[in-house]
C-alpha cells in the first residue's frame, strides 16, 4: 500500500508525519539564531565529490544546440559550501535534498534524502560536537528530556557520551589496537568471529566488524560520539599532527543510528588532489559510475581554505528518531519504495 493511500485510510498517522514540518522549522531556527547564513546548493553537478563509497545518479545535460554533458545529481552540498568558505562567506549551513544510488532497498536509507550540512570557521571539530549536543536538545519534542527510541529509554541531555575508535573495537568486538591498524591481525580477527576477508581490503574487514558488531550497540542509553577514526577511513578529515593513525573526524549516534558524520576539514589541496586521485581508483576498481572529481574545487583549496570544521546530519533519520519507527520510509510521503517498487 503506498503512502498516500495508508493515510487515507490511516489519518492518525499524519502526526507522524507532520513531525517533519517541526523539525525543518526548528533546524532553521537553531542556525539563523546563531548567525550562519543559510545557502542554496545545486542539485546538478558537472563533477561530484569523489566518494567510493556511495554511488552517483548520471543523466545528461543538453545545450540549445542538443549538445550532450554528462551531470550528475548531488550526493552531498560540501564541495559547494566549502567553495563558499574559501571565498570568505563563514558560518554557514545548508538544509536540501541529495541523492545516493542503489539505496531502495534498506531501512535506513533512501535514494532522495534530505540532508543538513553546517560549517563553522577557526574552530576544531570539538565545537561541532557541542552544536550537536545542543541541536537535539532544541529541537522539538526533545527539549533535554529523555527520548524513546525502539524500546529504549534514551537520555539525551549534554554532555553526550565519548569513546574512540580504538575503545569501541576493544569493547564491543574485543579487537585491541594492535590488531585493529594491521590488516593481516585484523583479517585473522574477522576470521575466527566467521567474516570472509578473502581478497578483502583492510577498510572491507573493518566495516564488517564495526557494522555488524559496533554500530547496532551504539546510543541506546546516551548519544555516542565516536571520534579518533582511523586515517584509512579519514575521508575529507585532516589527520591529527600527534599521530598520523588518526583522523580528526567523528560520528554521532542515538539508538543504534549513525545519524552525522563530522571533520576537522581538510584544507591542503595537494593531499585532497592525491584523495580525490585514490577515490576515483577504487571507484574504477568496484565497477561503479566513472566522472572526473571537482578540478573548481581543488582550485579554491588553492585560493585559501580557512580553518574550520563541518558535518553532515541525516534530518530523516532525525524524523525517525523523534517519531519512534525503524524504517526511514515510514518518514516521507514519498520513499523510493512506493515509487519505484523495491522491496
Amino acid at each position: 500500500m503506498k503512502t498516500w493511500q495508508r493515510l487515507k485510510k490511516q489519518p492518525e498517522l499524519w502526526k507522524r508525519y507532520f513531525l517533519r514540518e517541526q523539525v525543518i522549522r526548528d533546524i532553521r531556527e537553531f542556525f539563523h539564531t546563531r548567525g550562519f547564513h543559510e545557502v542554496e546548493t545545486p542539485l546538478l553537478l558537472k563533477n561530484p565529490p569523489a566518494e567510493s563509497y556511495v554511488d552517483v545518479f548520471r543523466t545528461t545535460l543538453y545545450d540549445r544546440h542538443r549538445n550532450p554533458t554528462d551531470a550528475y545529481l548531488a550526493t552531498s552540498p560540501e564541495t559547494s559550501l566549502k567553495k563558499l568558505l574559501a571565498a570568505g562567506i563563514g558560518n554557514c549551513f545548508a538544509l536540501t535534498k541529495s541523492f545516493r544510488n542503489m539505496e531502495t532497498q534498506s531501512r535506513l536509507h533512501n535514494p532522495e534524502f534530505t540532508i543538513l550540512e553546517w560549517y563553522r570557521t577557526g574552530v576544531a571539530y570539538e565545537k561541532i560536537m557541542s552544536d550537536c549536543e545542543d541541536l537535539l536538545k532544541a529541537l522539538s519534542g526533545v527539549s533535554g528530556q529523555k527520548l524513546r527510541y525502539q524500546g529504549n529509554i534514551i537520555d539525551v541531555s549534554p554532555p553526550w557520551d565519548r569513546m574512540t575508535i580504538t575503545e569501541a573495537f576493544s569493547r564491543f568486538a574485543g579487537i585491541n589496537s594492535h590488531d585493529l591498524y594491521d590488516v593481516k591481525r585484523l583479517a585473522g580477527a574477522a576470521r575466527k568471529k566467521g567474516y570472509r576477508t578473502d581478497g578483502a581490503t583492510w577498510e572491507q574487514i573493518y566495516n564488517q566488524i564495526f557494522l555488524n558488531e559496533i554500530e547496532p550497540k551504539l546510543g541506546l542509553r546516551k548519544p555516542v560520539i565516536l571520534y579518533e577514526y582511523p586515517a584509512a577511513v579519514a575521508a575529507l578529515a585532516r589527520i591529527r599532527k600527534d599521530n598520523p593513525l588518526v583522523a580528526e573526524r567523528f560520528e554521532f549516534y542515538i539508538g543504534g543510528l549513525e545519524m552525522g558524520d563530522a571533520y576537522t576539514e581538510l584544507i591542503d589541496w595537494r593531499e585532497q588532489e592525491s584523495r580525490f586521485k585514490r577515490e576515483m581508483k577504487e571507484i574504477e576498481r568496484l565497477g561503479k559510475t566513472v566522472y572526473d572529481y571537482d578540478q573548481d574545487f581543488i582550485q579554491a583549496l588553492k585560493s585559501g581554505l580557512p580553518d574550520c570544521s563541518g558535518i553532515a546530519v541525516g534530518v530523516d533519520r532525525i524524523v525517525m528518531l523523534l517519531a519512534d519507527v525503524n524504517d526511514i520510509a515510514e518518514t516521507l510521503f514519498f520513499p523510493g519504495k512506493d515509487l519505484f517498487g523495491a522491496e
